[in-house]
């Protein structure tokens, strides 16, 4: 059974998640206008993944306050209805492709390849994402074999997602003339890949001896900050490389990138 204090941190969290993707989402949708033409669809689409999130949170926070009441003792107790934790992964199954693709949208690559990679990495993290939700479900002692067999599934569209992160695009990101933008793209690769590297760790919480109300807890507190992290972070990343390049343009020190 969770705690009153459990209750509370969870309830703090999801507001404040909540909060944090909505405020993300006005600054980045304010800043369009000034970007160049050719980076405003990166910039809206960064705006895109919070606004969705902080729709998802404040679903979730509605969902988590309507599973638990107090009591006239002042103590916790279930409502009957279930905190439907299903909003989170409806999120990232919407998110998670339009955060890769908002990378390849500021990145040097041809209209082809760009759109070729926008396809095969949307269609990888939509798999990471369904693979991995019916384990989610397993969370009693007797059952966590289960839970390992969907985190090595999901893990393989994971693992290929972070070799094209890393390794697939490098030859895009070094194609960059100015070093500071070389710079900013490879920060937010790998601000995207450690970032994303929390999330299988949470996954494993109740496999690591947290179990019940701390599991629960445990989990809700390890994405949100990993959400927090990998949307709110990397769209300020974008919104830097966007500014950086329409400067270039408008200076006549880019070359016209093929996007």
């Amino acid at each position: 059974m969770i705690s009153g204090t459990q209750f509370t941190i969870v309830y703090d969290v999801l507001s404040f998640s909540f909060a944090t993707m909505m405020a993300t989402t006005i600054f980045l949708w304010m800043r369009v206008p000034s970007v160049h033409e050719k980076y405003k669809s990166a910039l809206i689409i960064s705006g895109l993944v919070t606004f969705i999130a902080s729709y998802h949170y404040l679903r979730m926070f509605n969902s988590w306050t309507e599973a638990y009441e107090w009591t006239g003792e002042g103590e916790l107790a279930k409502t009957g209805s279930p905190f439907n934790d299903a909003y989170r992964y409806m999120d990232w199954l919407l998110t998670v492709p339009l955060l890769l693709i908002e990378i390849i949208l500021v990145m040097k690559l041809p209209a082809d390849e760009s759109k070729s990679k926008a396809t095969t990495l949307g269609i990888a993290s939509a798999a990471m994402i369904a693979i991995g939700y019916p384990g989610e479900l397993f969370m009693s002692e007797d059952n966590l074999g289960g839970r390992w067999v969907y985190w090595i599934g999901a893990m393989l569209p994971f693992l290929y997602i972070v070799q094209t992160l890393l390794v697939g695009l490098n030859d895009a990101t070094q194609s960059e003339a100015d070093p500071a933008v070389r710079k900013l793209i490879k920060g937010v690769q790998w601000w995207t890949v450690i970032a994303w590297c929390t999330y299988p760790v949470v996954y494993i919480f109740p496999m690591m001896g947290i179990s019940g109300s701390n599991a629960i807890v445990g989990i809700q507190l390890g994405y949100s900050v990993s959400d927090i992290i990998s949307k709110c972070g990397v769209g300020l990343l974008i919104y830097q490389i966007t500014i950086a390049k329409s400067l270039a343009l408008k200076n006549g020190n880019e070359e016209t990138p093929l996007l």
